[in-house]
């Protein structure tokens, strides 16, 4: 049976409930980014250098979960573009008509990796090593709304072991709450994209790095809100251009 902690996890009403109270208060002349929780360091390098050189623009940058952060979209937050962790959410994304089909790109490719505390002494080397019994919590994001929990699905499955582990689960609402879990020592385990294992290279280490059954590759589009379509593209083309592949590659991203 998963454990669940129910104080650390947001509902998606709450969350539909702060896209609301955002979007009556959002401002003109802003750019809003809805980005997965794993870009958050790298995105906001992104925006900082995207600001510098279009002045007068204000790149205000939401993180979270891929398809909470869809919802949100679709339930009416100010969202100009929208970068996923998978294709699966981008896919949602057309199908409920939040982005524009012909502005989505794969700009950038990550891993999926199996990290432990950095004082871990559980000697984990492999993932069949999950199901001893000495290894009894184990962090990943909730397959049903998290990219990483879908890819680390996929994984295990691949090599048997799903069952075994889900039986010890302990489900992140998004990959940096499974990263935060590993890092104070809560979990025996846990399953992160390895840029978010190595900003916490201090508190975490890679144990195993996870054959991902589907690529690790991250789209981005523009939104179907008009607002500030031009500046959107812009945006985008910004992340796809040199100076934002370098800053990408600085926190681990690879090329897709």
């Amino acid at each position: 049976m998963s454990v669940n902690r129910p104080t650390l996890r947001p509902t998606l009403a709450a969350a539909f409930a702060l896209a609301t109270l955002w979007g009556a208060n959002a401002s003109a002349g802003e750019l809003v980014v809805s980005a997965a929780a794993s870009l958050t360091n790298a995105f906001k390098d992104v925006a900082a250098a995207y600001e510098k050189e279009h002045a007068g623009t204000k790149v205000v940058l939401n993180f979270g979960a891929s398809d909470v952060l869809l919802q949100q979209i679709v339930k009416g937050a100010p969202a100009d573009v929208f970068a996923s962790a998978d294709q699966k959410a981008m896919d949602k994304a057309v199908e409920e008509k939040a982005v524009k089909p012909a502005s989505r790109v794969d700009f950038a490719a990550n891993q999926v990796v199996l990290i432990v505390p950095t004082d871990s002494r559980a000697n984990i080397t492999a993932l069949k090593d999950l199901t001893r019994d000495d290894v009894k919590r184990i962090a990943y994001g909730n397959p049903a709304s998290v990219p990483v929990g879908r890819y680390t699905q996929g994984a295990l499955q691949a090599a048997g072991l799903w069952d075994a582990v889900q039986a010890k689960s302990v489900l992140a609402q998004n990959v940096r709450q499974s990263l935060d879990y590993v890092s104070r020592g809560e979990v025996d385990a846990g399953f992160v994209f390895a840029t978010d294992a190595a900003i916490m290279a201090d508190k975490v280490k890679v144990a195993v790095r996870v054959p991902s059954q589907t690529p690790v590759t991250y789209p981005i589009a523009v939104t179907a809100r008009e607002a500030a379509a031009k500046e959107a593209q812009s945006f985008v083309a910004y992340v796809l251009s040199p100076a934002g592949q370098e800053i990408l590659s600085r926190y681990g991203f690879q090329k897709p």
